[in-house]
C-alpha cells in the first residue's frame, strides 16, 4: 500500500482550446453543460470559462491563452490524449449515443465488453478534435 495521502477524486479538467466561443457552445449544446464562471489566468492576457453539469461533480475548464498556437489537438503530442465521462449505467451510454444522433454529431459506435470489466463507451471529438469520452464501468 503506498504512504501518499488519500485523494478525494476528481476536480477538473482544464483544456486549451483554439476557439473559445465555438468549444463553450459546442459543450453546452453537446453536453449540456453550463458556464459555472470565468477565471482570469495569474500574470497572463488568457481566462478560462469554468463550465459543469448542475449536481454533478464535473467541472471543465476552456482555457483561452493570447499566445495559443492555435493548431488542432493531436494525442501523438505529450499532454492530453483523451478524457472520460462516467455514466451510471449502460443504457445511459446508448442514450447518449441517441442524443448525439439526434444532434448531427459525428460519433463511434457503442462498444461494450465483459473483459477485463463491464464496460460500454461511446467516443467522440469536441471542435478540436480532443477524443470526449462517456463510459460506464460495472465493475
Amino acid at each position: 500500500m503506498s504512504d501518499a495521502p488519500p485523494l478525494a477524486g476528481y476536480h477538473h479538467l482544464g483544456i486549451t482550446v483554439r476557439d473559445i466561443d465555438a468549444s463553450e457552445t459546442w459543450y453546452t449544446e453537446t453536453l449540456g453543460l453550463v458556464r459555472a464562471f470565468v477565471e482570469p489566468h495569474d500574470n497572463e492576457t488568457g481566462y478560462a470559462r469554468v463550465l459543469t453539469r448542475p449536481g454533478v461533480p464535473f467541472f471543465l475548464g476552456l482555457d483561452h491563452h493570447e499566445e495559443a498556437d492555435r493548431l488542432p489537438f493531436d494525442p501523438r503530442r505529450t499532454g492530453l490524449d483523451h478524457f472520460a465521462i462516467a455514466v451510471s449505467t449502460a443504457d445511459e451510454v446508448h442514450a447518449w449515443a441517441a442524443h448525439f444522433d439526434a444532434l448531427g454529431i459525428e460519433h463511434e459506435p457503442v462498444r461494450e465488453m465483459t473483459e477485463p470489466m463491464p464496460l460500454a463507451l461511446v467516443l467522440l471529438r469536441d471542435p478540436d478534435g480532443i477524443v470526449v469520452e462517456l463510459i460506464w464501468t460495472g465493475a
